[in-house]
């Protein structure tokens, strides 16, 4: 039976998903109707208020203020969250923290979120003053969502059971792992087992060349200096000649021996030079591989970096140092830059070839598929094109949409929305740890909440897992089905969990204030935020739509508004207002291209201006191809695909992309259809992190 705390929450929440009905779409359909917002409304009703969750919350602060009273809150104490009080109390005097004070509560929360958090610290804490009785009291291998502890805390784990007496073969073997995991540098507690572990004469000059090795793989000249460190002494020179050669190449290296490690170390320097200096890389490779010997993998090393270096900036080289790379140490991000570099230049021979040169897989992506049609089309291959662009239809993408009407056909789109029982969500709605994590999110806790999150998840199978994600949409917790989502092909198709929408009537308010598509306005926020309104960004973007506090203020004059400071970001309909009048602006300032403005509006001004002086007059989307920066030609591909998928679930249809992206609105809109071959040619999108 559970807690009556955890009943009571269970039984308001049970109620809200008893009301809750889903329509079941398991078979791709011929054509999909005209869907309707009421119709698509997947959110479940929000959840019961829980009336002691602000005094949880006054709670948790107090004890990070200290020192805390917990009589003064005995009102909570068997509330669900009051776990997290307590670690905040503890966690506050970690240093003070006695070995019962830890034991009763990992005996009583261990098995939690909030006990495993605890557990974090105080094996940091007794590792810092070296008890290791109380540490190894404490150590479990892995946390209570099933992820193996910090390298940090296994060698103070490796620490604690030396001093313990307990160095024995398995030790070393754990220690050796440790070694060999990484050719970067480790934290400071892996010295003490390593220097026991070569004192035992377990650190054979195999074993630190095997780190060496990896370490120049890495570009760590410091890394490859420590583990030579117990070699004989002419090994030990060569180690330090090799670490030389990555801090500053140098003819010393035209005398090594002629070995295998040579070569590789030879090309890893003078690969860490091409990345700053390609020219100078370049001129010098020649001798070195004649020196010793490369073979077309060594060189290519050397020549890839060159050409990434040169090609990412568009460098007038780019061409030939691209053609220089040998075919063996092609990958995929080459491949795709050797098209890309020859777009910007116009050189659509130059691209299509490049395209055809990449493998099955990757040239069978939409993008690809896509551009191959382009290309094929412009060289006067109609037919050709026409396969492709159908293959590339299949896909609810950017380019997939792209395809879509440069065939003149209907968008391709087959959501499903599996029907669930009652009972299915109420084992989920019930669990602890989720209904935890709900709270904690309740109370602006997102790490923590998270952790009690991925906890949960731990016990949940597939259908499970999107159940529990349905609940945290109950509570306006979006983001879960970004990062939840997209273990399997069939999660793509959950578009009503993957495509929130929120604040639906400030954002058709605003945008037909602002002539803007209201579409393009909750894209921009699932890319920005996912509907999060206390995002931040490093560069202290807030907010809904991540708009900067410098922005807000200007675009707060602008319209005569009063500025209410930057924590007005965080207000749901000020980011909305300030937003949306922002992309107006830069629509305006961009000739109405709303493929510009969303470059701008991520990248900057400065970037927008310099692409669009590399690039004038160039066809709209080879121009979002050849952005040089990854992550604004990958964000303006996604507003517009975004965009389409907010027109359908706002509208059941909608605007050509082709137009939408060119600020064209008068034109005919798009229905979406569901093939058979479409429904199970789905691929996963890359799985975004937090």
């Amino acid at each position: 039976m559970l807690p009556r705390p955890y009943s009571l929450l269970f039984a308001a929440l049970a109620a809200t998903l008893a009301t809750t009905a889903c329509a079941q779409t398991t078979a791709a359909a011929p054509a999909l109707p005209a869907i309707k917002p009421a119709a698509v409304r997947n959110a479940l009703p929000a959840p019961a208020v829980d009336t002691q969750l602000p005094r949880v919350r006054a709670a948790i602060e107090a004890a990070e203020r200290g020192p805390f009273d917990a009589a003064q809150y005995a009102d909570i104490a068997r509330h669900p969250l009051y776990g997290w009080v307590e670690y905040a109390a503890l966690r506050r005097g970690i240093d003070t923290v006695n070995n019962g004070q830890a034991q009763d509560f990992l005996s009583r929360r261990g098995d939690q979120a909030s006990g495993d958090a605890f557990r974090d610290i105080w094996l940091a804490a007794t590792a810092r003053r070296e008890d290791w009785a109380a540490f190894t009291a404490a150590w479990t291998p892995k946390s209570s969502a099933g992820k193996e502890r910090s390298v940090n805390l296994r060698c103070a784990e490796l620490n604690a059971r030396q001093a313990l007496g307990k160095a024995d073969a398995q030790w070393t073997r754990d220690a050796q792992a440790i070694w060999r995991s990484s050719g970067k540098s480790l934290p400071d507690s892996c010295d003490a087992p390593f220097a026991v572990l070569a004192a035992q004469n377990g650190l054979s000059p195999e074993l630190r060349w095997e780190r060496i090795d990896a370490a120049a793989a890495e570009w760590q000249p410091a890394v490859m200096r420590a583990a030579a460190r117990g070699l004989p002494a002419d090994q030990l020179a060569q180690a330090n000649d090799y670490a030389a050669f990555l801090d500053n190449v140098n003819e010393r290296a035209l005398g090594w021996p002629k070995t295998e490690r040579s070569r590789k170390i030879a090309s890893y320097g003078l690969a860490k030079l091409a990345k700053s200096q390609p020219a100078s890389a370049e001129a010098q490779l020649p001798k070195y591989a004649s020196a010793l010997g490369f073979t077309d993998e060594d060189r290519g090393r050397v020549l890839y970096q060159a050409a990434l270096w040169s090609v990412a900036s568009y460098d007038t080289e780019s061409a030939r140092r691209l053609n220089a790379v040998p075919d063996v140490s092609y990958d995929e991000r080459l491949h795709e830059w050797r098209a890309r570099e020859a777009m910007s230049r116009s050189d659509w021979a130059a691209a299509l070839a490049a395209i055809r040169k990449m493998g099955p897989k990757q040239r069978g992506e939409s993008r690809w598929e896509y551009f191959e049609a382009r290309l094929s089309e412009r060289a006067g291959d109609k037919t050709g094109a026409a396969r492709l662009y159908r293959e590339s239809a299949k896909n609810a993408d950017f380019h997939g949409f792209m395809s879509a009407d440069r065939l003149g056909a209907p968008y391709t789109l087959c959501p499903i929305q599996p029907t669930d029982s009652a009972a299915a969500k109420a084992a989920i709605a019930r669990d602890p740890a989720l209904m935890r994590a709900m709270g904690l999110f309740q109370i602006e806790r997102a790490n923590w909440a998270i952790r009690e999150w991925d906890d949960a998840l731990t016990r949940f199978d597939d259908s499970q897992r999107r159940i529990a994600i349905e609940v945290a949409q109950s509570y306006n917790w979006f983001d879960r089905a970004v990062f939840s989502l997209n273990k399997t092909p069939q999660e793509q198709r959950l578009y009503y969990l993957r495509f929130p929408l929120h604040h639906g009537e400030t954002i058709r308010r605003e945008s037909l204030k602002n002539g803007i598509d209201p579409a393009w306005v909750a894209a921009e926020i699932r890319a920005e935020s996912i509907f999060n309104p206390t995002a931040r960004s490093g560069a202290n973007a807030m907010g809904l739509m991540q708009v900067l506090p410098g922005t807000g203020a200007q675009v707060a004059k602008s319209l005569g508004l009063p500025w209410g400071g930057a924590a007005s970001l965080y207000d749901s309909d000020t980011n909305i207002i300030l937003g949306t009048a922002y992309l107006r602006q830069l629509l305006d300032k961009y000739g109405g291209q709303p493929y510009f403005a969303m470059a701008g509006y991520n990248a900057g001004p400065a970037p927008l201006a310099r692409w669009q002086s590399q690039r004038p007059g160039m066809d709209a989307d080879f121009w979002i191809e050849t952005i040089s920066y990854k992550e604004t030609r990958e964000y303006v591909a996604r507003v517009l695909a975004f965009s389409v998928l907010y027109d359908w679930r706002l509208n059941g249809d909608a605007l050509n992309v082709s137009d939408r992206l060119r600020g064209v609105t008068n034109t005919q809109r798009k229905s979406f259809v569901c093939p058979a071959t479409a429904a199970s040619a789905t691929t996963p999108l890359p799985a975004e992190t937090e």
